[in-house]
């Protein structure tokens, strides 16, 4: 309202002569001088504007009786207010009055004062001025002292002093003789003055939230009191006299220090209301049972193991509350309290319920969660006017269909069981306002299901029945939009105040904003274009180098990255987190995202960058701090994530149903077993379907399951935050450091206690294995080292440097990590597990030994090997590095071969030939190369033979080198069938053009099989592979057959054609860079007759063309 419209309104008041004027909720910030002109005014409502002040005019009301002030910005009042006489009711309460100005006194015909919600500290003397006062309100300030004026105030009959800060009443209280009811509630005090027995006309007390310890015997002469309020304070005891009180209908003694209760209350013959709870009791007096009156008993949080039998006799309590105390039984006899309405059951230890419960058929209201029940007695549905049924952190798995009996209740509580599936005959509930099903593994989507925090309501009941109930074909599909956004660089970057403000742009940034220990994972959504809901996973790396070692495991391919850069610090290196990101990712799209500190430039070569690494899509700068650009970063996120490959793709709606039960899962984690029952309730029963599902949703970080590791796979960790802090509590904890990386079974005991990892201590340990983490050392059981904290120093050996074998690996890039997971790898070999540092070790077996060092700077690793047996402990190491190396998507390196001529072939600093460049030699049949430091011809097969091994079974003569003229065939032998076809249609071209063919059906009866398929794979020279979910999921082909292939394809050539028989997950493998034989989006097994049989035409043309290029 402007103040011309108010204007408006007094002079039109004025004219009328109006007794009651109402201005509130108006957005008056201030009163004008013109309002005392409205001399006939009795009631002026002015509560809720903007005041900060009255004008001094306002004395002029003289005629006002009644002045409402409250809810504006009061500071003070004019002394002019003691001029209204004829005020009899004042309202000022939720102002910001620190003081009262003496004249307040004058108002002496008030009879209601409310100060409360103000900024009071004291009282003035002339407050005593006020003897008609009967009401008087200061609750919520800051009063620490009454002046002993307050006396004065005879004929007060409401007090309410709660919420200040007094510590002690003055005497003068008992001359407030007419006070029938006092609140000195939340206040400090320890204390009663003896004179509080003079208000013999007290009904009510409120002394709950102080501090007394005891009570003062005067205290029974209260005798009208009808409630009493004493919760809350240090009370051990009662005084006997309180038995005097026989007026009393309500009692709280709640919150208290009692460990029992004086016989003698059972003398309050007329006790309504009992309220007991949070104290000490562990059993009730009998006599408690002599409460005829009592409606309601509330013996929550004691420690209750039993009831006495006898409560049944209290015949009249409509409401018990038992929550929170240790009961396993109900006495059968309970169901004799025929007229309770509600029953509070909650945290016990009860497993089951008496089927006498269902005798208590007025109840409304039942809460039994957080305890150990696992089912439902089919019984409870007899309760028929049950309203409200609590059964949250049970151990239900499932629901009586019975349940639709229940046809009044509003509001069910499952939340945090074990519930997969819900009853069909639960739509029936037509009453149902709420139902509550978080934390359960049931396939309703968490943003369906409600707000993650219990306070809040669960989500709307029709939705989550209509998404559950909803008939879904298991064929139906629908589109899919969630994606993985993983933030990386160096400590204190920003990070994780980058991912906090894209979550929430008005989060407030800490002075010192705690660094990530490890992975945090962060969920945020935003609605597309289309209008489809998008489901971003935030990751937020750890910048520290502890770190960098695993982050290998959850850098994915189905991913938007983020490189941050605090401009302030200028330590970023560009080049190798891009590298990183290209290594292990297959070149998912990078945004860098220059964090500009103090509005601080940083000048970054972007054209340069651009240059090296296609996957760089942006470099946007910010300030955190301000929030500046960073709509513009949460735009170019939201445009780059939506654009991955994966995104919009349609998936199973089984797979999505599954998806989402795994999230409502409360827990951390579950076995495979269990897994596959929650699959099998959800409609999807193929088992390699669930497998496929669990790899999917590991790749998307959704959850982790490591299909291939003999203990893991037994587990699917549904929360893997969860995992990688418990990992990175081990490599972060201060004794590991000191210890240099050496720590024991006991250790672990220690690091892990808390509930969350004491159960999966040995699972976690396996998991740091599986990150290559940690080893065991062989004969010291129960002892491990984490090699990435070992010292630096080399420690001294002896080493014979003559007749060594030598061969090194450069690297275009070196990700870190690569020796501390081969000494992992080969650790059973260290040599009398003392020679291994952070840098290097010296391996023996055999009477043979080997040093492996890493030169990081240099991006070089260089073995050297001496002994008896040299090529073979070459060979082992040779092998576990490979494996390292193809673990990493498109690693580029080289391994170098030291020459052998008679200059080279004693030292420690040899020529070197690229392996490649040998073999390529080899397979041009030129067996003759010059080495470049002394001049002379060197046999490249002896070159290759001296060093690198030669497959079992495999030794040729020097002058017949292996020649790639086979075309090998890699299948499932589930699919049998589509093998036959395969060979069946390739026949023409084996008989007629003489085309090689390989496959396992020749191996002979007797023959070392796996000799004969390495020998097989050694001269291919055109792989097929029949790709279909029984291929991805093969074990001995992704570990025997594909990793040869895959590195005769990049190393020397050999042509890989895929064939397609079913829909798979193919993209998710190394298989999608090579080329396929046959349409992707059109597998065989979705074409049938001719159109079939022209496409087994062109795939052998393709093969044949590969074979004889």
């Amino acid at each position: 309202m402007t103040n011309e419209e108010l204007l408006q309104i007094i002079e039109q008041a004025v004219k009328d002569e109006v007794t009651e004027l109402d201005l509130s909720y108006k957005g008056l910030t201030i009163l004008p001088p013109e309002i005392g002109q409205l001399t006939n005014l009795q009631t002026l409502h002015l509560d809720s504007n903007q005041l900060s002040s009255l004008p001094p005019k306002i004395g002029q009301l003289t005629n006002l009786q009644t002045l409402h002030l409250r809810s504006n910005q009061l500071s003070s009042l004019p002394p002019e207010i003691g001029q209204l006489t004829n005020l009899q009711t004042l309202h000022l309460g939720n102002n910001q009055l620190s003081s009262l100005p003496p004249e307040i006194g004058q108002l002496t015909n008030l009879q209601s004062l409310h100060l409360w919600i103000n900024q009071l500290s004291s009282l003035p003397p002339e407050i005593g001025q006020l003897t008609n006062l009967q009401s008087l309100d200061l609750d919520s300030n800051q009063l620490s002292s009454l002046p002993p004026e307050f006396g004065q105030l005879t004929n007060l009959q409401s007090l309410d002093l709660g919420s200040n800060q007094l510590s002690s009443l003055p005497p003068e209280i008992g001359q407030l003789t007419k006070l029938q009811s006092l609140d000195l509630s939340r206040n400090q005090l320890s204390s009663l003055p003896p004179e509080i027995v003079q208000l013999t006309k007290l009904q009510s007390l409120d002394l709950r939230s102080n501090q007394l310890s005891s009570l003062p015997p005067e205290f029974g002469q209260l005798t009208k009191l009808q409630s009493l309020d004493l919760g809350s304070n240090q009370l051990s005891s009662l005084p006997p006299e309180i038995v005097q009180l026989t007026k009393l209908q309500s009692l709280d003694l709640g919150s208290n220090q009692l460990s029992s209760l004086p016989p003698e209350i059972v003398q309050l013959t007329n006790l309504q209301s009992l309220d007991l709870s949070s104290n000490q009791l562990s059993s009730l007096p009998p006599e408690i049972v002599q409460l005829t009156k009592l409606q309601s008993l509330y013996l929550s949080s004691n420690q209750l193991s039993s009831l006495p039998p006898e409560i049944v006799q209290l015949t009249k309590l409509q409401s018990l509350d038992l929550g929170s105390n240790q009961l396993s039984s109900l006495p059968p006899e309970i169901v004799q309290l025929t007229k309770l309405q509600s029953l509070d059951l909650g945290s016990n230890q009860l497993s089951s319920l008496p089927p006498e419960i269902v005798q208590l058929t007025n109840l409304q209201s039942l809460d039994l969660s957080s305890n150990q029940l696992s089912s439902l007695p089919p019984e409870i549905v007899q309760l028929t006017k049950l309203q409200s049924l609590y059964l949250s952190s049970n151990q239900l798995s499932s629901l009586p269909p019975e349940i639709v009996q229940l046809t009044k209740l509003q509001s069910l509580d499952l939340g945090s069981n074990q519930l997969s599936s819900l009853p069909r005959e639960i739509r029936q509930l037509s009453n149902l306002k709420k139902l509550d099903l978080r934390r359960n593994p049931v396939p309703i989507p968490p943003e369906i299901l409600g707000p993650k925090a219990d306070y809040q309501d669960p989500g709307d009941v029709n939705e989550i029945l209509d998404f559950y109930f909803r008939v879904q074909d298991p064929a139906e599909t629908e589109p899919f939009y969630e994606a993985k956004f993983l933030i990386i660089g160096e400590g204190g970057a920003g990070k994780t105040s980058l991912a906090k403000k894209i979550k929430d742009e008005t989060y407030k940034l800490q002075p010192e904003e705690k660094s990530t220990q490890g992975i945090e994972v962060i969920r945020w959504d935003f609605t597309q274009s289309n209008g489809k809901d998008f489901r971003v996973n935030i990751w937020d790396f750890g910048g520290q180098e502890i770190y960098h070692q695993t982050h290998q495991f959850f850098l994915s391919k189905r991913s938007l990255y983020a490189l941050v850069a605090d401009t302030r610090k200028e330590n970023t290196d560009f080049y190798w987190w891009l590298k990183v990101v290209e290594l292990l990712s297959d070149k998912s799209p990078v945004i860098i995202i220059k964090n500009e500190k103090q509005d601080r430039d940083c000048q970054v070569n972007e054209r340069q960058l651009r240059g090296e690494f296609s996957n760089l899509e942006k470099i946007l700068a910010t300030n955190l701090d301000t929030n500046r650009d960073l709509a513009k970063i949460k735009e170019a996120i939201q445009l780059y994530i939506s654009r991955l490959d994966h995104v919009g793709i349609p998936l199973p709606k089984l797979w999505v149903r599954v998806r989402a039960a795994l999230e409502n899962n409360s827990q951390n984690y579950i076995s495979r077993e269990k897994y596959r029952d929650l699959c099998q309730i959800n409609n999807l029963t193929d088992p390699e379907d669930m497998e496929r599902l669990s790899r999917y949703l590991h790749d998307l970080g959704v959850c982790l399951h490591f299909q291939d590791d003999s203990t893991l796979k037994h587990y699917v960790i549904l929360k893997p935050e969860w995992a990688t802090t418990a990992v990175y509590k081990v490599l972060d904890n201060q004794t590991v450091k000191e210890k240099l990386g050496c720590f024991t079974k006991n250790d672990l005991k220690n690091i892990w206690k808390s509930g969350e990892y004491a159960d999966m201590q040995d699972e976690l340990l396996q998991l740091m294995m599986q990150f290559k983490l940690c080893y065991e050392i062989p004969g010291n059981r129960e002892n491990y080292i984490a090699p990435h904290l070992l010292s630096t120093n080399q420690p001294d050996f002896n080493w014979d440097e003559s007749n060594n074998l030598i061969l090194r690996y450069t690297y275009d890039f070196m990700p870190k990590g690569i020796l501390t997971r081969f000494i992992v790898e080969m650790h059973a070999h260290i040599e009398q597990q003392t020679l291994v540092w952070k840098t290097g070790v010296v391996l023996n077996k055999d009477q043979t030994r080997a040093e492996v060092i890493e030169q990081y700077n240099q991006r070089e690793i260089k073995v050297r090997v001496e002994g008896n047996r040299k090529k073979e402990l070459l060979a082992i190491i040779t092998h576990e590095l490979d494996k390292i190396h193809n673990s990493y998507e498109n690693l580029k390196y080289q391994t170098l071969v030291p020459c052998n001529c008679e200059s080279c072939k004693d030292s420690q600093t040899p020529y070197f030939y690229r392996r490649d460049v040998l073999y390529k030699f080899r397979d041009n049949n030129r067996y003759q190369i010059q080495c470049q430091d002394s001049g002379d011809m060197v046999d490249v097969r002896r070159l290759i033979d001296d060093v690198l091994a030669t497959p079992p079974n495999l030794e040729i003569a020097m002058s017949e080198p292996v020649t790639r003229d086979q075309v090998f065939i890699s299948y499932s032998h589930k699919d049998k069938k589509w093998f036959n076809d395969l060979k069946t249609n390739l026949e023409p071209l084996i008989r007629e053009q003489n085309l090689k063919l390989w496959d396992d059906t020749q191996i002979k009866p007797g023959a070392v099989w796996r000799d004969e398929i390495q020998a097989a794979l050694a001269t291919a020279k055109v792989a097929v592979l029949l790709v279909s979910p029984n291929f991805l999921a093969s074990k001995f082909i992704s570990q025997n057959e594909l990793p040869p292939l895959l590195e005769a394809a990049k190393a020397e050539g050999v042509k890989i054609l895929w064939i397609p028989l079913r829909a798979s997950n193919y993209k998710a493998t190394a298989i999608e860079k090579y080329q396929a034989a046959h349409p992707t989006d059109s597998p065989l097994n979705t074409i049938m007759g001719g159109k079939r049989d022209q496409a087994w035409v062109n795939i052998c043309n393709e093969i044949n063309t590969a074979a004889f290029r």
